[in-house]
């Protein structure tokens, strides 16, 4: 196994996740399997509780983990699906450890950080490295690692430590160390100086990095590659310039450019096994070219909770890019904050929101948490069901179409959620009987699970969910909810016009609801999240729908079907 270990210094927020996904995109197109993992040097286990205002979304895993978002960019670029074990914390490492100790495993010595914390690191780390993630079922060549956070974190120090003695366990030649630093413009003259000392840090700790990848606003200038290359002990050719490109996917093309490739061959000894004269980057490099071409714009309203930090929607983002590069269409985003479309005694920012949603050519409503701005959704849901407004609910804004639809078609004007009223005398939607109330941590319905389409529209006709997906009987999405349409309320429900089109095995548990075609161009709402498995290549399903619809294509698209 070759490990490709990737750490940032400066500042936090440098692009590493893309940097290392790019990088993994490269020798896929090289010809070798990857697989990844990221270290968070957080003390909570994981990351499902934290704020999506502090930490951006919570990308679940296949699996049901609830993983940082990088881990994301890793599954969207490499087209590999990861595991618990590939997001690495604090909290996990010392809980095993904890565990072991108490257990009596260590044999009555005195359990230190050294060697114990560095040595579970390190054991997990190759471990983990040998679990297939992609189609072949084989071990990957190469294992590309990120560190979270900065090169002089108090919190990531352990985590440097373990990886100065890694490089020693599997032997130089293969351990590739990078670092991704900052070279910002002053003055019109680009400064080398936060480099410089970012791999000063780095090279206390005992470790050297053999690439620097040095993002800027513009291409690094020779005397620049020079500066760094003298003061930092590497190859002026080992300084790699990651500026500023029209969209993300190019970044693969920028490092085969500077032949990142040829460098990580020679440093890990791949000569024999990397296709270094013609990488086949083809379809990806055809896909970012031609997302540069596109001229027409198609404009989908975002009505969510969290609209503050775009990161906290950062799947459902890259879902709708994807979609739109399958339409051919550039991405216009606009951002409601949902509590807007019913605070009437602000009224400026209502009619604002309002003006947004309406001149919107497709809405979508993601999942979320608690009450504020729940009613703000469900009258986005009303608006675009009485109006043919293409509209995609997930999670929350799947269960915000069946309240919506309860109160205003079937006139129970208290229905609601559980979450919001205990109290309705219509609870539309329910907590689910095995979920414990008192634990917040990983105690959902995650992950992977089937959802089996088991009902046609009333003329016969198959759903539009079921079209999208290639006529399918059983899809697999992944799932993170504590709440569920009341079984009880099921057939009035759908006998009312709402027609839940996908349920999961037991046919208890509904999954996915539309109006027919007849009645509306795309109405369409999911429990689970199908953001967590598009692709840049392969768009999600119900994702494409929208904006199909959006751009007046969905028609012609179901023809040719």
């Amino acid at each position: 196994m070759k490990y490709v270990i990737v750490s940032g210094g400066v500042v936090s927020g440098l692009g590493k996740g893309v940097t290392i996904s790019s990088l993994g995109r490269m020798l896929i197109g090289c010809g070798l399997r990857v697989t990844s993992i990221k270290i968070d040097p957080y003390l909570n286990v994981d990351a499902g509780t934290m704020s999506p205002f502090e930490h951006g979304e919570v990308f679940v895993l296949g699996d049901g983990a609830e993983s940082d978002l990088d881990l994301g960019n890793y599954e969207r670029f490499l087209g590999i699906n990861l595991t618990a074990d590939h997001n690495i914390t604090t909290g996990k490492i010392y809980r095993e450890v904890i565990a072991r100790e108490r257990k009596g495993d260590y044999l009555g010595k005195t359990v230190q950080v050294v060697p114990h914390i560095t040595n579970e690191i390190q054991d997990w780390i190759e471990r983990v490295a040998q679990i297939p993630v992609d189609e072949t079922g084989e071990a990957a060549d190469v294992c590309l690692i990120e560190v979270g956070g900065t090169v002089g974190d108090i919190e990531s120090s352990i985590f440097f430590e373990a990886l100065r003695q890694f490089q020693f366990r599997v032997n130089p030649e293969n351990f590739c160390l990078m670092f991704v630093s900052l070279v910002p413009i002053l003055s019109d003259e680009q400064k080398t100086k936060p480099t410089q000392h970012g791999v000063r840090d780095l090279r206390s700790l005992g470790l050297s990095p053999k690439v620097i990848f040095c993002r800027c606003p513009v291409p690094l200038v020779d005397p620049c590659k020079n500066k760094i290359s003298a003061f930092c002990h590497v190859s002026p050719d080992n300084v790699i310039s990651v500026h500023d490109v029209n969209n993300v996917y190019h970044v693969p093309l920028l490092l085969l450019e500077q032949n990142l490739h040829r460098i990580i061959a020679k440093e890990l000894h791949l000569e024999d096994r990397m296709e270094i004269e013609n990488p086949d980057m083809r379809s990806w490099s055809e896909m970012a070219f031609r997302v540069d071409g596109f001229t027409e714009s198609v404009k989908i309203a975002l009505i969510g909770k969290y609209t503050g930090l775009q990161d906290a929607y950062l799947s459902v983002i890259k879902s709708l890019k994807h979609a739109s590069i399958a339409c051919e269409k550039k991405l216009e985003l606009v951002w409601i904050e949902a509590a807007m479309l019913e605070d009437k005694e602000n009224a400026d920012e209502y009619e604002s929101a309002w003006s947004k949603l309406k001149s919107a050519d497709g809405i979508i409503v993601p999942g979320g948490f608690g009450n504020r701005g729940f009613n703000g959704k469900c009258l986005a849901a009303e608006y675009c069901r009485k109006n043919e407004k293409p509209y995609l609910g997930i999670c929350l804004g799947f269960q915000a179409m069946v309240v919506e639809y309860s109160r205003n078609v079937l006139g129970w004007e208290d229905a609601n959620s559980a979450e919001f009223d205990e109290n309705s005398a219509h609870p539309v939607v329910i907590f689910m009987p095995e979920i414990d109330k008192e634990t917040m941590g990983g105690n959902m319905r995650l992950g992977a699970r089937n959802t089996k389409f088991t009902h046609k529209h009333d003329d016969g006709s198959m759903s539009t969910a079921q079209i999208l997906y290639g006529g399918l009987d059983v899809v697999s999405e992944r799932h993170r909810h504590r709440y569920e349409v009341n079984p009880e309320k099921v057939d009035e429900i759908h006998n009312a016009g709402l027609k839940f089109v996908g349920r999961d095995e037991s046919g208890e548990r509904m999954e996915v609801a539309e109006l027919p075609r007849s009645e509306h161009p795309f109405y369409v709402g999911c429990q689970y999240h199908p953001e967590f498995k598009s692709r840049p290549l392969t768009p999600s399903p119900p994702f494409h729908g929208l904006v199909l619809a959006a751009t007046g294509q969905l028609k012609g698209h179901f023809e040719n079907a």
